[in-house]
């Protein structure tokens, strides 16, 4: 098992910042398992499905919505148990609750398609709103 706790949320105006951490804890890089070799970052607006922008994985090979390139990073703490992710030049379209997701190792299928269903391991979220 992995938890996952998100932290950074918070409100702030369009072109903006903002720097969200997730900490994993339990059976997370487990040389035996590998729970967490692949993590990302999810975002879920009301009335819409939860989306994934960016996907980090154990090599730190990473992958990016289109909505999110070049102003969103993904990131791995140097203890392997932290994820991030920077965000610059917000705008009221990126606010949505935020969720860290984490899983075994993504296949090749498995990260580039950046699916929610994909995931096992879930955090509780934190909220980003972006006002205009």
């Amino acid at each position: 098992q992995v938890q996952l706790v998100e932290s950074g949320g918070g409100s702030v105006q369009a072109g903006g910042s903002l720097r969200l951490s997730c900490a994993a804890s339990g059976d997370t890089y487990s040389s035996d398992t590998h729970s967490s070799d692949c993590m990302g970052w999810f975002r879920q607006a009301p009335g819409k499905e939860r989306e994934g922008f960016a996907l980090i994985n154990s090599g730190g090979t990473t992958t990016y919505a289109e909505s999110v390139k070049g102003r969103f990073t993904i990131s791995k703490g140097k203890a392997k148990n932290a994820l991030y992710l920077e965000m610059n030049s917000l705008n009221p379209e990126d606010t949505a609750m935020y969720y860290c997701a984490a899983r075994p190792p993504c296949s090749y299928w498995v990260f580039g398609r950046r699916r929610a269903s994909d995931f096992t391991y879930w955090g509780q979220g934190t909220q980003v709103t972006v006002s205009s």
